[in-house]
């Protein structure tokens, strides 16, 4: 089975739709003009309920199906990013500053695709929860969706996601049945010395000198600490410190993002991470403090969950292009908390050749929203059928 015909038709409105969007984006919780934007489409589609005002902007839309049974969780993430469009495209974002360059867009529009053809048909029993997401990229806005009650409050059993995948073949979908995006956690790091004369370095104590023998030593905790079968990642992303060429400078900083799929793992980055500071500290006579941000989890598919989705995907792009054992890779994503709520699967859906996410040329590939409408829609019916 393609692309479901009913949702094919709706290509071009699905079209308009994402463009607006991508025309209009708006960072973390402050989804306002997004989230109004969305309920006057779901009224002009015709569900059965519109809860606004969740997570401050999201959205849970309620469809009922044609019979009794469970509610399953369709969610979509609809904040833009901090960065300034290059792409030139006629649709490009009129905001400046801001753009829809991780194609939350894109998973809107797929959504509401979804959301028109379900409430159209109804050929499925139970309900259909539309989790309507702000503040993926800075926030957790799923975290806040789960702490506000709506797995409990719309009685949800099960919940999927999807995220587009540039330069992955298009129409192609991955998923794996275990840990498929990182945790993340970041850290840091404030340095205090004593500044002075860079001409008399001895009568200082050089902050400059500890930030380097510290990020030295931290890039040994993933081959002397970590197992190496244990995927995980340190990667210091931030230097600061200094004004001048011959001045010794009082303070100094450094960042890092910390990433794995393991709780263990995890909590021996950070065990290691303050221990290597903290050492390094009184070995040069500094002062240290860390700021330790735990962050998402890791995003962690339920094996059956996942196995049925691919399943589902399957019917959609056949069996070739469906991947159900697919490497994971260290990105994160704030669905996990979903995932931790709930079962079920997050997939990532190829969208062809094209700048990658947090790019400012990304844009969402338009014939893709079709295809992941029709698997949202598949999957409803294929989860709760009728009789």
């Amino acid at each position: 089975m393609p692309v479901l015909n009913r949702i094919a038709a709706y290509a071009e409105e699905m079209k308009g739709w994402r463009r607006h969007l991508h025309a209009h984006p708006e960072l973390a919780f402050d989804c306002h003009g997004t989230a109004a934007w969305i309920v006057e489409r779901l009224q002009e589609i015709g569900v059965d309920e519109i809860h606004p005002g969740i997570a401050k902007t999201g959205i849970v839309a309620i469809i009922n199906g044609r019979g009794e049974g469970p509610t399953i969780g369709l969610r979509a993430d609809m904040d833009a990013l901090p960065i300034e469009e290059i792409t030139g495209a006629e649709y490009a974002s009129t905001i400046p500053g801001k753009m829809h360059a991780c194609g939350h867009d894109g998973h809107v529009t797929m959504l509401l695709g979804a959301a028109k053809y379900l409430a159209e048909t109804r050929n499925f029993a139970g309900r259909v929860a539309l989790l309507f997401q702000p503040a993926e990229e800075d926030g957790g806005g799923g975290q806040v969706m789960v702490q506000e009650g709506v797995m409990d409050r719309f009685a949800i059993q099960q919940v999927y996601g999807i995220h587009n995948a540039p330069n992955i073949p298009f129409g192609h979908f991955l998923t794996t049945p275990d840990a498929l995006m990182a945790s993340v956690d970041t850290a840091f790091v404030y340095i205090t010395g004593k500044g002075g004369h860079g001409a008399t370095p001895h009568e200082c104590v050089d902050p400059v000198v500890a930030v380097v023998g510290m990020v030295s030593a931290i890039q040994t905790i993933i081959p002397r600490n970590v197992y190496a079968l244990d995927e995980a990642v340190v990667s210091v992303t931030q230097i600061h410190t200094g004004t001048a060429s011959n001045i010794i400078p009082e303070e100094a900083m450094f960042c890092a993002t910390i990433r794995c799929f393991k709780p263990d793992v995890r909590a021996l980055l950070k065990k290691r991470f303050f221990e290597i500071v903290e050492g390094h500290a009184a070995a040069y006579g500094v002062k240290a403090r860390i700021d330790y941000d735990w962050g998402y989890p890791a995003t962690i598919n339920h094996p059956e969950n996942a196995a049925f989705a691919a399943e589902v995907a399957r019917e959609i792009s056949g069996e070739a292009a469906v991947n159900g054992n697919s490497v994971r890779e260290m990105g994160s994503e704030d669905f996990s908390y979903m995932l931790e709520a709930r079962p079920g699967a997050y997939l990532f859906l190829g969208t062809g050749p094209g700048a990658g996410l947090h790019h400012a040329a990304y844009d969402f590939n338009d014939e893709a929203a079709p295809v992941g409408a029709s698997f949202f829609a598949r999957l409803v019916e294929r989860a709760q059928p009728l009789g």
